[in-house]
């Protein structure tokens, strides 16, 4: 019996060399770290349960029959994240560069369908050169199995896809389906051709970096949600992002102690509005203020900056939190923000994570850009997002909320439950003096001067709102945080029935 113990103890050893040591030198000398080096730091201590460490592949092409390696590029199984199930798995760059073969495949599947079951998250760490050429069609059909239960599972349970590597090829298109795409700088890449590819058919002389880095895809492409340093910082931070998601679509959000009260007050968000209507401040100052302890996990925090997007808590609950940012663009919606809130929105509808919209908002961004690059279909989508939540949505406006923005976020007329104005509120179709100069064309200086004191009293207040009840209260600063609170409190069984459908149509 102990022959048979030791036997296994050995090919355990030498499954979890993967391609040996030479390769995990080579590994360590990139800046990264291995397959498992990564899923033993994301995951708590002695939690992890493999899966199918003893898979090989079964090719037997261009001399592949000589050399099978234990696992065959991926390390599979799951574990805990502060005692939560998740399931997930790690391409090893140690074996085969983690190109994905038919046999690979299938262990990833095997884990997406248990995840499915079980509805828990499941996290890809990618490090691969995609598909397996030795393999043909056979890889690509594993690719396309793994396409297909990506799109199953969206919408029923968290798919996070964390770039370690190299993610190039049909490797891209699993990390696009999920809900989540993080990097790491200087050592991960995506692009679906690489830098010779392009050479050859484009003549363009690109490197990877400039080409597919963690520099363009978080602000350039906004493909990539976030970067970090290094793989120690960006594993840890994707436990803490894990803290803030539910497990499914049916379980609700998280709960964890805090010592912030709900009722807290901060008198320094009576001030934070400028007496300069035209003067920015920073909207990231009232999240931080707003949410238990200052604890705020923004989401795409380099890409359509003008629009801020991110989980924090409110009494140790999950909140998802969108608001226009005053310092970037004066807080304009455009395309690109558009996107990148809807897509947020949606993720949080989806998952039953109630929304706070903070508004501050001057309208659309102008212009030929914008208008040839499809605004009209981008704004819809963040209006058809907040139309379609069923989730509590509460708003807040600050300052500006002018012309279609204003309906656009969140505003009671698209499904807001409780939609409140701080009293330096401006709801309008547009700033007054624009206005005045269109409803008085052709009038004196001394007119326009007199018409615009007029409108600014008129209409650039939240009492007008609060007069026809799309307001539904004028708070003080100071009290948002228990404002929010308590409606959330009073939502929280909040429940809408949706005509039947087989899916919607979203402006794609």
């Amino acid at each position: 019996m102990k022959d048979i113990l030791d036997r296994l103890e050995e090919r355990r050893a030498e499954a979890r060399l993967g391609g040996g040591e030479k390769r995990i030198e080579a590994q360590h000398k990139r800046g990264k770290l291995t397959a498992r080096e990564r899923i033993e730091l994301f995951l708590d201590k002695g939690s992890f349960e493999e899966f199918d460490m003893f898979v090989e592949h079964r090719s037997n092409d261009f001399g592949m029959e000589k050399t099978k390696i234990p696992g065959d590029g991926v390390v599979t199984g799951w574990g805990t994240v502060n005692g939560r199930t998740v399931y997930l798995f790690s391409k090893d760059f140690t074996v085969f560069g983690g190109s994905l073969s038919e046999t690979h495949a299938q262990k990833i599947i095997k884990v997406q369908d248990m995840a499915m079951k079980a509805r828990c998250p499941v996290i890809g760490l990618f490090d691969a050169g995609g598909a397996r050429i030795q393999e043909g069609v056979a890889a690509l059909g594993g690719y396309g199995e793994v396409f297909k239960r990506n799109v199953l599972a969206s919408g029923v349970i968290p798919q996070i896809s964390v770039i370690m590597g190299p993610c190039a090829g049909g490797d891209v298109y699993s990390p696009a389906m999920t809900d989540f795409i993080f990097m790491v700088r200087d050592t991960s890449y995506m692009f679906v051709t690489g830098p010779d590819v392009v050479k050859t058919v484009t003549n363009e002389v690109v490197t990877a970096e400039e080409l597919g880095g963690a520099s363009v895809h978080t602000a350039k492409s906004g493909v990539a949600d976030g970067a970090f340093e290094n793989d120690v910082e960006c594993l840890l931070q994707m436990r803490r992002l894990i803290d803030f998601l539910p497990s499914n679509n049916e379980s609700g959000v998280p709960q964890w102690p805090t010592l912030d009260a709900a009722d807290r007050l901060d008198d320094s968000l009576d001030t934070l509005i400028p007496d300069n209507p035209n003067k920015p401040y920073d909207i990231k100052e009232l999240i931080l203020k707003v949410v238990d302890e200052g604890d705020f996990f923004e989401i795409s925090a380099g890409y359509a900056k003008n629009i801020v997007t991110g989980f924090g808590r409110i009494a140790g609950k999950t909140v998802g939190f969108v608001a226009n940012q005053p310092m970037v663009l004066a807080g304009v919606l455009d395309s690109d923000a558009s996107r990148k809130a809807a897509r947020f929105v949606r993720f949080c509808d989806a998952f039953n994570i109630p929304i706070v919209t903070f508004v501050d908002v001057p309208g659309f961004l102008p212009g030929t850009d914008q208008e040839y690059g499809g605004l009209i279909k981008h704004g819809a989508k963040l209006l058809f997002a907040y139309s379609q939540c069923t989730v509590p949505l509460i708003t807040v406006i600050t300052r500006k909320a002018f012309g279609g923005a204003y309906d656009v976020m969140a505003s009671k007329h698209v499904g807001g439950d409780l939609n409140y104005a701080w009293p330096t509120a401006q709801i309008a179709v547009m700033g007054a003096k624009g206005a005045v100069e269109i409803i008085f064309r052709g009038g004196t200086p001394d007119e326009i001067a007199a018409q615009t004191k007029q409108y600014e009293d008129r209409f650039l207040s939240p009492f007008v709102a609060a007069e026809r009840g799309y307001i539904d209260d004028v708070i003080m600063p100071h009290s948002t945080r228990r404002r929010i609170a308590r409606g959330l409190a009073m939502l929280a069984n909040k429940h809408v029935e949706v005509p039947r459908r087989k899916h919607d149509n979203l402006p794609v």
